[in-house]
């Protein structure tokens, strides 16, 4: 009998993730950052889309065309839903990447995009995949990948087998991944409590291991228990896509293009010393110890001269997508914690609180005098868009033709969360794609629609729906026991989102 998951583990379905990266808004921002000429994006492609969250969402929230395939059937069927709840038309397939590539009924793309199953397929699914991008990425046109990466994975790459190797050996056959997990996790674990010289030289394994017992069952089986896992390096990678003529045009992560956030002084001026980028890019693994790379590649990179990157970085429009009050000017990065400049950030970041897009151009004209100068006003938002603060936004025409398609998805995954927690995101047509709303907050906007104006009027719908199930809230790591209690926590909860989420996913257009 042939096996159709080719190794791929396909009985318990991958997570509910949106990944913003995958968005092609996010592409202007991260090339004109770099000074590269970035794609008007019309066609798009996401290869391996898990429960298609992502694509499900970029579709309704945008105008682009997608297409996209998942192997997994129920994975598929659930994207599918979501299209067909949005009306976005996305055509989305459960097929194996050689059956996919060869329908003769897709278009040329002008951006393709995976995240992470890249590291967990076979080498002759990945030459599929190049061959994919060869014979569809137009030129000029932007590749979206994901992966894991060395060195950053070097020291727990050993562990990562053995945990694969002892489900595979020692997991009963029908006994289900979820339970060959937990047997490999308890292996390890014994195996560290005799306190072997791997883990004495490699002393963060132990607080490795600590954190993957935190983590969902059902990342854990599709990252570390599929029979092909290969973490790369970059120049690897740069050798795999040579043949689709893609050259390495950015960083799609917002804020790892700020070097002052990543590296010291020396690491800069070290790395401005290769005149190779591959072996710039390889070297700069090593200095953040990298583990995942987001990475942006195009079929033919082009720079922009400076007058026209500056103009058309003027034009680019963002939008706060979060409670401005709740933004930290602390943050972490490559050289430790960064305390950002307060005269820069908090002018922009009241300038924006209102949630109103600006272009970059409208910004600095409204932050004249405060010596804020327009480069500083590109790096702040680079910074705060890594930080998932702000977030590229389409113009306002585009925003309202879109809105019928994202209130049908959000009322229909809003509805959905009163019986599972699976999704923590709506779509946004401001952002043209997905913005993190808790279960919680989406029991409040069930209350909103049926008109309950009150937020002691959301919390008893939350608490109504909560009970039914049986499941209370959590407060400081206790469960409250009591319907006095839980009710209690609940108005609280709905009057802090009537403060602080409420106009923002109005502005948004969420709600």
């Amino acid at each position: 009998m042939s096996d159709w998951t080719a190794g791929y583990v396909a009985d318990i379905g991958y997570t509910y993730g949106y990944y913003p990266e995958l968005n092609p808004l996010r592409v202007k921002l991260a090339f004109l950052n770099q000074g590269l000429v970035f794609p008007d994006v019309g066609t798009a492609c996401e290869l391996g889309f898990g429960q298609g969250l992502s694509v499900g969402m970029h579709a309704a929230a945008s105008v682009v065309e997608w297409h996209g395939t998942d192997f997994n059937p129920a994975q598929a069927g659930y994207a599918q839903q979501l299209a067909a709840v949005s009306g976005s038309g996305a055509r989305l397939y459960d097929q194996a990447f050689d059956e996919f590539a060869r329908r003769t009924d897709l278009p040329q793309f002008d951006y393709i995009g995976l995240h992470g199953i890249w590291s967990w397929i076979s080498d002759e699914n990945r030459a599929v995949i190049v061959e994919f991008i060869r014979a569809r990425l137009k030129v000029g046109g932007v590749l979206y990948i994901s992966y894991n990466t060395l060195p950053g994975w070097a020291a727990f790459a050993p562990m990562r087998h053995l945990l694969s190797q002892h489900a595979a050996v020692m997991g009963a056959e029908g006994n289900g991944t979820l339970n060959r997990i937990d047997g490999a996790v308890d292996f390890a674990e014994k195996l560290l409590a005799t306190n072997p010289l791997y883990s004495r030289v490699n002393t963060s394994i132990a607080d490795r291991m600590t954190r993957l017992k935190t983590m969902p069952k059902q990342y854990l089986a599709h990252e570390y228990f599929n029979r092909d896992w290969m973490p790369m390096h970059f120049a690897t990678m740069a050798e795999w896509l040579e043949p689709a003529k893609l050259q390495f045009a950015c960083t799609a992560h917002p804020s790892e293009q700020v070097d002052a956030l990543n590296l010291n002084a020396e690491q800069q001026q070290f790395l401005k010393s290769i005149p190779d980028a591959n072996l710039r890019e390889s070297t700069r693994d090593f200095i953040v110890n990298q583990q995942f790379r987001r990475d942006y590649w195009v079929k033919g990179a082009r720079k922009l001269n400076a007058i026209d990157q500056a103009e058309a970085l003027r034009l680019i429009k963002v939008v706060l997508v979060a409670y401005r009050p709740d933004v930290s000017l602390t943050m972490t990065g490559g050289v430790g914690e960064v305390t950002l400049t307060e005269a820069i950030y908090a002018p922009l970041l009241d300038l924006l609180a209102d949630h109103k897009p600006r272009t970059l151009g409208q910004i600095e004209q409204a932050l004249q005098g405060k010596g804020i100068s327009f480069a500083q006003i590109q790096q702040s938002v680079m910074v705060l868009a890594g930080a998932g603060h702000l977030a590229p936004a389409q113009d306002d025409t585009v925003a309202p033709k879109l809105r019928k398609a994202t209130d049908k998805l959000n009322t229909w995954l809003a509805n959905q969360s009163r019986g599972s927690n699976d999704v923590g995101f709506l779509a946004s047509p401001v952002t043209g794609g997905g913005i993190a709303v808790s279960r919680t907050h989406q029991f409040f906007l069930l209350a909103l629609a049926q008109g309950k104006k009150q937020p002691a009027e959301w919390a008893q719908l939350a608490w109504q729906i909560l009970s039914l199930q049986g499941q209370k809230l959590v407060k400081s790591g206790q469960a409250l026991e009591t319907p006095e209690e839980n009710l209690a926590e609940l108005i609280e909860l709905a009057n802090a989102f009537a403060q602080k989420q409420v106009p923002m996913l109005k502005a948004l257009q969420v709600i």
